[in-house]
């Protein structure tokens, strides 16, 4: 039924489908609906942040809205060859009665309508004193060495028209003009993945860049379009779990699952941490998370006894809190055949993740490949609400295996 509709399509119809961004476009890549001033859209390495910037000024030139605009790009040579002649580019897209002309040696580009737009190089803020604008698109501004100077010359020239707008387009890190904006509450933001542009991406492309990247801070920020930076004060780093992760552990000296058992089981209840930790030497190695959430206590026994099989663990360590010798006991029934040892919470979560977080810092301990949830709760730990199960399961192996002849308070059963 499709392909007779299309084919029932007439040249003119055809190419009007082409050209109609409204129909091609995610939803992210749309400009926000409500009123509103800036809008900025971070996105990862070919996420269409591009395309969605160069639309949405199209749209805005061919209504009328848009008669002088600016153009902001890092330097010259992207604001010509990415903005205006890229593949997503100004020059690019549209109907070609539509489309401007590029006069390169005055910086300009002239719309058929009358429409005006002009290039600027981020290096050269000066160069925005004096012209005025109803419309602006910046691209890539975590990239400006004079981020602020220039973003603060260009809001003093969008002075036209009854609405100027402004459009930031750019791959997030944490600059002070990206953080600026992402605190602007009058600012819209969207976020858009590579993933979400697949069918615009060389085959494999996404594949091999998550094997080789995985969730380190580099993904999030290059592929899926996160500004992730550490935080001041915060217990644990994702630049130091990048910077000691590895791809395989070594021979191991010891090997444990760590278990922090929920106290009810279900949909919405605390997660059943489950964490594979080993040790070689004076370091440690996370070796897999299989936490599960919403199970009854049978099912997540049997995660537990199949991890340590997998592992060859040479015990199981349990936090006892929330059952004491119940724990042991619906661990024993899933058929483990493996030491299973108590341990009990006396001092606060934090308190416990203290020692262990001071051996990341000190490079002790190792994540093998990524671990996507765990480290989501690794950095967010303190500024969530979330019961921090799968780290402080990840703890007590640790502590276990690196710290216990230091941690008497620690108490075995």
């Amino acid at each position: 039924m499709r392909q007779n509709y299309v084919e029932a399509l007439s040249d003119l119809q055809v190419i009007t489908l082409l050209t109609f961004w409204d129909f091609w476009a995610r939803r992210d890549q749309r400009a926000p609906q409500k009123h509103w001033r800036c809008w900025l859209f971070m996105g990862g390495r070919g996420a269409g942040k591009t395309r969605a910037g160069a639309e949405w000024l199209r749209g805005e030139v061919l209504a009328g809205r848009a008669r002088r605009v600016a153009l902001v790009g890092p330097t010259m040579n992207d604001v010509r060859e990415v903005m205006i002649s890229g593949d997503s580019g100004l020059l690019a897209i549209g109907h070609e009665l539509e489309k401007p002309v590029y006069e390169p040696s005055r910086h300009r580009l002239s719309w058929p309508n009358g429409a005006v737009g002009y290039a600027f190089s981020a290096e050269e803020p000066d160069r925005l004193r004096g012209p005025q604008f109803d419309a602006a698109w910046v691209d890539e501004i975590a990239a400006w060495d004079k981020g602020e100077h220039v973003f603060d010359m260009l809001q003093f020239g969008l002075r036209l028209g009854e609405h100027p707008r402004l459009v930031a387009t750019t791959t997030p890190k944490p600059v002070k003009l990206v953080k600026r904006l992402l605190a602007d509450e009058t600012c819209v933001k969207t976020r858009g993945a590579s993933r979400r542009n697949a069918a615009n991406l060389a085959p494999g492309f996404l594949d091999q860049m998550h094997a080789q990247y995985g969730s380190s801070q580099l993904a999030r920020q290059e592929l899926e379009g996160e500004l992730v930076e550490d935080v001041e004060g915060a217990l644990f780093r994702l630049s130091v779990i990048d910077a000691r992760r590895v791809q395989q552990a070594p021979d191991l000296d010891d090997i444990l699952i760590a278990v922090d058992p929920p106290a009810m089981a279900h949909e919405t209840s605390d997660a059943c941490g489950i964490i594979a930790v080993g040790r070689a030497g004076e370091d440690a190695f996370i070796l897999a998370d299989a936490s599960i959430q919403g199970v009854r206590p049978d099912i997540w026994a049997e995660k537990v006894s199949l991890l340590a099989d997998a592992f060859d663990a040479d015990f199981i360590l349990a936090e006892a809190n929330q059952g004491g010798e119940m724990v042991r006991s619906v661990l024993a029934r899933a058929g483990t055949g493996r030491a299973i040892r108590l341990v009990h919470a006396r001092l606060g979560k934090r308190l416990r993740a203290g020692p262990v977080a001071a051996l990341y810092e000190a490079g002790r301990v190792h994540h093998v490949g990524h671990l996507r949830e765990l480290e989501d709760e690794l950095i967010s730990f303190g500024s969530s609400r979330a019961s921090p199960n799968r780290l402080d399961t990840l703890v007590w192996g640790v502590s276990q295996l690196l710290l216990n002849r230091a941690m008497p308070r620690i108490a075995m059963m």
